[in-house]
């Protein structure tokens, strides 16, 4: 896979089709390998740019902490290395969405279009910031292994946890890649994050909310409150889609994502 050198650190991402620019960012503990679904479906019409973020996938760690603001500027400097100029789409899962929303506040005039996944607007909570430290003392003493086995069942549908044991072992075999060190930055990162309500709420970029149905990490409600304040937004709920909707209906998901890109007129490179 290709790689480029970014500030401390080289970034391996994958790069398919042409057109208007279409940025998928992972998200925690994942990697590039989530969004194999997307780039092959959409580069057709779109050029597809899917990174391992610093410390995941094939991408190197470095020394930075991994705040969203870092990585969403790692993000902005891929692009730049790319020669990619011109205002493009960001999807974002998770802590991809919330890596998206660090973009927006960074350089709003870049994107086009934002599409939010999974994730949500609020800061963590008192109690969500005592539970990440949990998680970070737990991964110190014992490895990556427990926390893969506490989120798994929490990241798919019921449908997909009984019926389709492939969508599980696509999910274990990509958060099993992640160290320990990653895990631990992320959930720094994830920790201190800043609330971006606000700044969506004042946001004049079109945006998209795709949520499941049966996400257990995010409830839907959140994603229907997140839709309310964000001026003119869209929410397309997938059935039979837990917190990863993408792996687990691609087709809902990708032309989710075609319909929305179709309505807006994009900036020529």
């Amino acid at each position: 896979m290709p790689t480029i050198m970014l500030s401390d650190v080289n970034i391996c991402f994958e790069q398919h089709g042409s057109g208007p620019p279409l940025l998928f960012i992972h998200g925690y503990p994942l990697h590039r390998q989530l969004w194999e679904g997307q780039w092959n479906a959409l580069a057709d019409a779109y050029q597809v740019i899917a990174p391992d973020l610093r410390g995941h996938g094939e991408s190197e760690s470095g020394v930075s902490p991994h705040t969203m603001q870092n990585l969403a500027q790692d993000c902005f400097d891929l692009l730049e290395k790319l020669g990619i100029s011109a205002s493009l789409y960001v999807c974002g899962l998770s802590m991809g969405g919330y890596i998206a929303m660090a973009m927006l506040r960074l350089h709003p005039e870049r994107i086009a279009g934002l599409i939010l996944t999974a994730t949500r607007s609020a800061a963590d909570t008192p109690e969500g910031k005592a539970n990440r430290d949990k998680s970070i003392l737990l991964a110190q003493a014992q490895g990556a292994k427990p926390i893969i086995d506490s989120m798994l069942p929490r990241l798919l549908s019921p449908k997909s946890l009984e019926s389709r044991p492939e969508i599980v072992q696509t999910a274990h075999e990509i958060m099993s890649s992640i160290s320990v060190n990653t895990i631990i930055k992320d959930l720094l990162g994830l920790k201190e994050r800043p609330d971006s309500t606000s700044l969506l709420a004042a946001s004049a970029q079109p945006t998209l909310i795709i949520h499941g149905a049966d996400d257990q990490i995010v409830p839907l409600a959140e994603a229907q409150t997140l839709q309310k304040t964000i001026p003119g937004a869209q929410l397309t709920i997938l059935p039979d889609a837990g917190h990863l909707l993408n792996l687990e209906t691609p087709g809902l998901f990708n032309a989710a994502i075609r319909q929305f890109i179709r309505k807006i007129p994009h900036e020529q490179e």
